[in-house]
């Protein structure tokens, strides 16, 4: 309770705010929320495309045998670690709706019936930098071979990902989720903007503006309330992440 007191004072201290541009929506792990559909999912995906989503968030872990498959969590449920997993065993997990983890190939190939939605390709944190530079060149490959590239961004909670997205990828949008590092910093690395929580954004208020000037975009995550998603559209930022893409700011 203390912590939900102490954003609501924050939202009361930056509400003096004038309204923008509505922030385009995407979908985190697809929409997930509703009948018939999982986190992370072929459904998930279609679903966003269906509600008119701009995006649709998705994680990609690397399989031991060096498969790109799509889910969040780097283990199953209390089992091994999906980067300690053969591709056979990763993909007969049988998700909450029904289908099983779909191999990032699989997921590509969904996403091509859906050409106005834009991809947001997150790499979960691998368990060494040779797994997860390997990652990144390979999920790189892949978008390309599927010709997605002018549609998919990269983000990651590595720094390190990020860098290596940016340098094998140039030309696409580059977000790092850690929160640590300045919109100033964020221009010097060559990425496309802040995408942080947005907690972070509430003790750093200043850092919209910062962007705004710095030509950052701006994504916030995770919000599922309506009354944030208001405070943030009149704050100005580009994009909002969400488990609620039925919910409109």
């Amino acid at each position: 309770m203390k912590k939900q007191h102490f954003l609501l004072a924050l939202l009361l201290l930056l509400s003096a705010t004038t309204l923008s541009a509505q922030p385009k929506i995407i979908a985190h792990r697809g929409y997930w929320r509703t009948e018939g559909s999982a986190s992370n999912t072929l459904t998930a995906l279609a679903k966003a495309a269906e509600s008119g989503c701009y995006g649709s968030e998705f994680d990609v872990h690397l399989t031991a045998d060096s498969t790109l498959v799509v889910f969040h969590d780097k283990k199953l449920g209390r089992g091994k670690e999906i980067s300690k997993m053969t591709t056979t065993e990763v993909t007969a997990h049988t998700l909450p709706n029904g289908e099983h983890i779909p191999t990032l190939e699989a997921y590509l190939h969904e996403a091509l019936n859906h050409p106005s939605l834009r991809l947001i390709l997150e790499l979960k944190p691998q368990p060494n930098r040779h797994h997860e530079a390997t990652a990144v060149a390979k999920c790189v490959e892949m978008i390309e071979h599927w010709g997605l590239a002018e549609r998919t961004d990269y983000i990651s909670f590595s720094l390190e990902a990020c860098r290596d997205f940016h340098r094998l990828s140039p030309n696409s949008k580059v977000f790092y989720l850690g929160g640590n590092l300045s919109p100033k910093r964020l221009k010097e690395e060559g990425f496309a903007g802040a995408d942080y929580s947005f907690v972070l954004f509430l003790l750093h208020p200043s850092w919209l503006e910062e962007c705004n000037r710095l030509g950052l975009e701006t994504n916030v995550w995770t919000i599922d309330s309506a009354p944030l998603m208001r405070h943030f559209a009149r704050r100005g930022v580009d994009y909002i992440t969400t488990n609620r893409p039925d919910r409109n700011p």
